[in-house]
């Protein structure tokens, strides 16, 4: 059964936290240390509420200087510590989790918010771990440079929080994921030495690329405090499109033509089933629908290359395909407001998701070639395990990551469907392991993958990655229960 995972916190501690709490505020100021129940309470619940932990303390350091004494005076302690950005992720990674006598301390990021940096020439910006995503693209986009890094939650989600899950997001077919963007870090490591390796440099061909080590390792291995991404010119024209198609197969043919005739341009490539649309028009205020006609699937694409002819190359591209009977209908956004509500139509699906009931959510990648194949096989044994749950499959199929997602059916209890999680989530998984993709695509792994890692990449890959993990924090007090069993 699948519920609320509460983490209770031991009466006895291992030592009296008062010392530590003392030397944290010394370091920090009192107004950066909360320890009251009331002030912890938005820290300790994920956003989807299936975590919630405790924690002694939650420290906001307002410096590199300050974090890593921060780090150190726990590690000192021998006090356990989990980072937390934006606390928008959907694995528990990000959430205490402490063990009896074992006292967890939060580490935010919050106050962590400079821009250090932006280099037009070099196309580059230097920005602490607790700026939010949304404000570095405007930076970016004032200097009349783009930083691509796009997802749902960029108004609320810090950079921090995007590097150490390795944020995907909608644009991922063209720049890559956060691992792609970043060119440098700096970092306090468990024990509180800092890591600078925060460098603007394209080539740099010295030994190991230590920044990729904490890319994408949810804090495990560190408090990630800064970072220099790339930026890209901004594109001359962009052109969005919403399409319908026959199914997802018609959907990938039509991406090999979007990406044959319209090249490099293509910025996104996103699938959509008819109930994410219907979930949308139901619960989200202001939505409607954007076809006269109820299809499917769609496809929303954008195009947005460096020349200005964006909107009429994709109109005559589309239009050729509606002729072929590769695209059902469609609609092209003729102005900035039309194409953010096409835009936010998809980046509310999860939020309707919620006022729907219950859902048993799957976060994977196949190789784009197989998307169709893992729709029709993971929807069959899915619905096997719960006969009338309602499929909502959506997601970037320009880079195979789809989200398939099972909703709560009007006949069965929340309690009952959701004991379905474990026995739905071993067969999807199973599936995309299977077809060569992954069980994790881009939201981590955090507590509620951790062992989905050992089956799909045990063996050497395995060891591979607790043998980093024992080097690093041998003490194992940097975000412990995460990635790997706090006793694996």
């Amino acid at each position: 059964m699948v519920k609320m995972e509460t983490v209770k916190q031991g009466t006895a501690a291992a030592q009296d936290p008062g010392p530590l709490l003392e030397a944290l505020g010394s370091i920090v100021g009192p107004a950066s240390l909360l320890t009251d129940p009331v002030s912890l309470e938005p820290y300790l619940t994920e956003w989807r509420g299936r975590y919630r932990g405790q924690a002694t303390a939650l420290v906001m350091p307002g410096t590199t200087a300050e974090a890593a004494a921060v780090v150190k005076a726990c590690a000192q302690a021998g006090v356990a510590m989990v980072p937390q950005g934006g606390n928008s992720g959907l694995v528990g990674g990000a959430i205490p989790h402490a063990e009896p006598g074992r006292p967890e301390i939060i580490v935010s990021t919050g106050r962590l918010k400079r821009i250090r940096e932006l280099d037009a020439a070099n196309y580059t910006l230097t920005a602490e771990a607790g700026c939010v995503l949304a404000d570095l693209q405007t930076a970016a986009a004032e200097a009349n440079r783009l930083f691509p890094l796009s997802l749902g939650a960029e108004g609320s989600c810090q950079i921090g929080g995007n590097i150490s899950s390795n944020a995907g997001g909608i644009n991922v077919l063209r720049y890559g994921t956060t691992r792609d963007l970043v060119l440098g870090l700096e970092v306090v490591l468990p024990d509180g030495r800092l890591f600078d390796g925060l460098r603007g440099l394209r080539k740099d061909n010295t030994g190991y690329d230590l920044k990729q080590l904490f890319i994408g390792a949810e804090g495990t291995l560190g408090l990630v405090t800064a970072a220099t991404c790339k930026l890209y010119p901004r594109p001359g024209s962009v052109a969005t499109a919403l399409v319908a198609v026959r199914d997802p197969s018609a959907a990938i043919e039509l991406y090999s033509a979007t990406r044959d005739a319209l090249g490099e341009g293509l910025a996104a490539f996103e699938l959509l089933n008819r109930l994410s649309v219907q979930l949308v028009l139901e619960h989200i205020p202001g939505a409607r629908d954007p076809l006269d006609q109820s299809y499917d699937w769609y496809v929303l694409l954008e195009l947005a290359p460096a020349g200005d002819s964006a909107q009429a190359d994709l109109e005559a591209f589309l239009g050729g395909r509606m002729e072929a009977g590769a695209v059902l209908d469609g609609t092209l956004a003729q102005s900035e407001s039309q194409r953010e509500a096409l835009w936010r139509m998809r980046h509310a699906i999860s939020e309707a998701e919620k006022h729907a009931g219950a859902g048993i959510k799957h976060d994977v990648a196949v190789p784009v070639s197989r998307v169709d194949e893992f729709i029709r096989t993971a929807s069959a044994a899915a619905l096997q395990e719960v006969p009338g749950a309602l499929v909502v499959a959506f997601g970037h199929l320009g880079d195979g990551n789809i989200h398939f997602n099972l909703n709560q059916p009007a006949d069965l209890e929340r309690e009952a469907f959701l004991d379905r999680w474990d026995a739905v989530a071993a067969r999807v998984h199973g599936i995309a392991h299977e077809l060569g993709g992954s069980f994790s695509a881009e939201h981590g792994v955090g507590r509620m993958k951790r062992d989905q890692l050992k089956e799909f990449r045990g063996g050497v890959e395995y060891e591979l990655m607790r043998s980093l993990k024992q080097t690093l924090d041998p003490s194992g007090l940097m975000n412990p229960g995460k990635l790997f069993p706090p006793a694996d």
